[in-house]
């Protein structure tokens, strides 16, 4: 993982990789045919820049740290394959793609907590880590119900 100088480093990178997040699924939206995935992955984009602005607040001295309680998860993203993103994309891929993305942020955000000498930095990231572990488990239950429960 990328070595940090001061919390504010570590803040830009978290808030940079939320910027990420949001292009990305703004992108696959863009090229998504159908009107329901547009409106779900601009709802996924949406919630990126939600933790964006939680995380600037932080910066400038002025948000509320996240919740702490423990999320557990389904576990499905460890168990299915890596998905590409393509133009082409069928819901469930998309899940499994956001289920991935959830469970990178969740590690990321973690990590950063973990190395954190600050405790309320600490205490911040790790319940950042818990949002994305909350997403994570929404897309598991989507899938679960929508992919799962047809076959």
């Amino acid at each position: 993982m990328k070595s940090f100088q001061s919390i504010q480093e570590v803040l830009d990178y978290a808030i940079g990789q939320e910027q990420q997040a949001y292009d990305f699924y703004m992108g696959l939206a863009r090229n998504a045919r159908d009107i329901g995935l547009v409106r779900a992955l601009e709802e996924f984009a949406q919630e990126e820049l939600g933790h964006k602005a939680r995380l600037e607040s932080v910066k400038k001295g002025g948000a509320t740290l996240p919740s702490s309680e423990k999320i557990r998860t389904l576990g499905l993203a460890e168990f299915v394959a890596i998905i590409e993103p393509s133009a082409q994309m069928e819901y469930k891929d998309i899940l499994l793609l956001a289920m991935q993305k959830e469970k990178y942020a969740y590690a990321l955000y973690t990590r950063l907590g973990d190395s954190c000498p600050d405790a309320a930095m600490r205490k911040l990231f790790h319940g950042l880590a818990q949002e994305e572990a909350r997403h994570k488990l929404r897309f598991e239950l989507e899938y679960d119900q929508f992919v799962l429960k047809d076959n």
